[in-house]
């Protein structure tokens, strides 16, 4: 009879300090860098601090291997390809991932980090509070509580900033994360992650500041919002095709039946089909709502193994090293 392996005690069971890892990606922040790191440094003493440059044309990196980061670089630009990489790489127990900079309160993270350990929880969001202006755009909280309503409302309202940078993670959660997007897109991801496999997730707010003098937003509220709901539209196709090739369906079904209607009354009273091609249209346009609706039906049934699988090899994965 094989042995049955029983689960790796949590390191506060085991009576060992875990291992955490904070994950600073970061593109021309030298302006900013060197405080985020010190406040990071002071904020969670032992734990090691990752900056993974992403093509930098200033001296974020330079500056990052002064103050006693390890320094890694990501070629692939795009905040979706750095976090990806930092996540295959890094090898922790808590993860805690936040912008480099310098806009997210350091002081926060032991909380961040302590909730996730002592709720056995998968994500903690930094939810985040600000009390100026500068720190946070009208457009971007516009955006983003359009944004996060959207995903709520499709995929669970269980998170209160989805497009929020400042996370702490679980080794489970990190290792089991596919990681497709390229850029900032990233955020939205991980949140529907979480939300698809029914992880066990908390916010936590946090105070949001505003930038340091002479460093630039990398994010264009415009651009970067419309590939967000890009991501969203293609993950809505993705994890819930039966709702969204029904929606298709229907809106051919609908203009079919309003093409063809007095298509069938004519026939039926005077037996001819006076208007053939609007009478192929419309039949055409019905065979297209039903080939969608049976699209969708499959590849629900398809996406359904697919999460058991995901969710089978998130269990698979040790919590702790």
């Amino acid at each position: 009879m094989p042995r049955m392996e029983l689960p790796s005690p949590s390191p506060l069971q085991a009576g060992r300090e875990p291992l955490v890892a904070v994950l600073i990606p970061c593109y021309n922040e030298a302006v900013a860098i060197a405080r985020v790191l010190g406040e990071f440094r002071s904020a969670l003493p032992r734990a090691t601090i990752y900056v993974y440059d992403n093509n930098s044309t200033d001296d974020t990196a330079r500056i990052a291997g002064e103050c006693g980061a390890v320094v890694r670089r990501e070629g692939l630009q795009g905040k979706g390809n750095v976090v990806r990489r930092m996540f295959a790489d890094v090898e922790a127990d808590v993860y805690v991932l936040v912008d480099g900079d310098g806009t997210y309160d350091a002081s926060a993270a032991p909380a961040l980090v302590a909730r996730l350990l002592q709720d056995d929880l998968d994500m903690v969001t930094g939810a985040r509070v600000h009390d100026s202006s500068d720190a946070y755009r009208f457009g971007h909280q516009f955006g983003n509580r359009a944004l996060t309503g959207l995903v709520a409302r499709i995929f669970g309202n269980r998170c209160a900033d989805m497009l929020s940078g400042y996370r702490a993670l679980s080794r489970r959660f990190v290792k089991s994360f596919p990681a497709l997007a390229k850029g900032f897109e990233i955020e939205t991801e991980l949140t529907v992650h979480a939300l698809e496999l029914r992880m066990q997730i908390a916010d936590m707010p946090t105070h949001y500041g505003s930038r340091d003098e002479g460093s630039a937003s990398k994010l264009h509220t415009i651009r970067d919002g419309l590939r967000i709901g890009t991501t969203i539209i293609n993950l809505i196709k993705g994890e819930r095709p039966l709702p969204f090739f029904s929606l298709i369906a229907l809106l051919f079904a609908a203009a079919s039946l309003g093409l063809g209607y007095s298509v069938v009354v004519t026939f039926i009273e005077t037996g001819l089909v006076p208007r053939l091609p609007t009478a192929v249209l419309a039949m055409g346009l019905m065979i297209v709502s039903v080939l969608s609706l049976t699209a969708g039906v499959v590849l629900d049934a398809i996406t359904i193994g697919r999460r058991e699988l995901r969710r089978l090899h998130y269990l698979a994965i040790p919590l702790f090293r």
